[in-house]
């Protein structure tokens, strides 16, 4: 492991996995069989149409929870031979057992994939000391860039401050996607590493970049990453009035399409415009017809259209 050091006075912060990457949902068919072919297309769509320069594979919004070891190879496989030659491939590969966490760590760097997702262990609340075990281990497991996911509303443990600066002398270990929701935390990470952040709650992500942060992983951005890329481009060129605009304007969607659970409505939305998505997987349920209704709405006030 060698040390990171802040960046200069002035610098350009490195942007491992690009500006934007969304957390792409995984497609399945009628019967809830996962649809391959529709990965391919939902990954081609969202990097040449949306403009992602990344994108998430196995994440919670990919219903990892509920797919099988054997399904998320296969995913990473389809992302890569779809979009691999244009855009990075992010392996969602986080448990919260470190020895499953390494295989499928493993199987992803075979899939092809060109970095790894790595959240929180969850529900086992392991303390500070276990956390930067369990990071180091699985960053020692590949040759893969990996990015930690701190997000503790879902793992009911924040990955701490001295945490983060410590995983951040391993090689391996690049970037953060932050949806703790703690600014000053954030601050403080972002100025005494050079690890790069990325928002991890659509809503915050001006809110981040003024702090340090480089990009977005995002789930409103099925729909809305042009303009989110948008956003962060305006606001790295010294427009903040832009930036502010963009974000006002998105807000609707940043928050409305966690109205119920991300992926839910991601799916809905996806079904409505013509994209593979296919029904969700126990336990999450499919939407209603008043919440589609209101994604619409959310849409229209973001001036944004989803067919009827």
């Amino acid at each position: 492991m060698t040390e990171h050091h802040p960046h200069p006075a002035g610098g350009t912060p490195s942007r491992p996995f690009g500006r934007l990457l969304t957390a792409m949902v995984s497609p399945f068919t009628r019967e809830g069989e996962l649809d391959l072919d529709g990965a391919a297309r939902l990954a081609t769509h969202l990097v040449d149409e949306q403009g992602n320069d990344a994108l998430v594979i196995n994440g919670t919004t990919g219903e990892s929870p509920t797919t099988t070891d054997a399904e998320k190879e296969h995913l990473v496989r389809t992302a890569v031979a779809a979009v691999g030659d244009r855009a990075r491939v992010v392996a969602g590969i986080g448990t919260n057992d470190t020895r499953h966490t390494i295989e499928l760590a493993i199987a992803a760097e075979k899939a092809g994939a060109h970095g790894l997702l790595l959240v929180t262990p969850y529900y086992n609340k392991p303390p500070q000391a276990g956390l930067l075990r369990h990071f180091t281990a699985v960053a020692d497991a590949t040759g893969l860039p990996v990015m930690l996911y701190d997000i503790p509303g879902r793992t009911g443990t924040p990955i701490a401050t001295e945490t983060l600066v410590r995983a951040a002398e391993h090689d391996r270990v690049v970037a953060v996607k932050d949806a703790k929701g703690d600014l000053t935390a954030t601050s403080w990470v972002t100025s005494r590493t050079d690890l790069a952040y990325y928002s991890g709650d659509d809503a915050l992500t001006l809110p981040l970049l003024s702090v340090g942060a480089v990009g977005l992983v995002g789930t409103s951005t099925h729909l809305t990453g042009v303009l989110a890329k948008q956003m962060i481009e305006a606001y790295e060129r010294g427009d903040v009035a832009a930036a502010l605009a963009l974000h006002r304007r998105l807000l609707p969607l940043f928050t409305g399409i966690f109205r119920t659970q991300g992926t839910i409505l991601v799916k809905a939305a996806m079904a409505a415009a013509g994209l593979p998505a296919g029904p969700v997987r126990p336990p999450l349920v499919d939407a209603t017809e008043a919440e589609v209704a209101q994604l619409r709405r959310d849409c229209a006030d973001a001036g944004l259209e989803l067919p009827a």
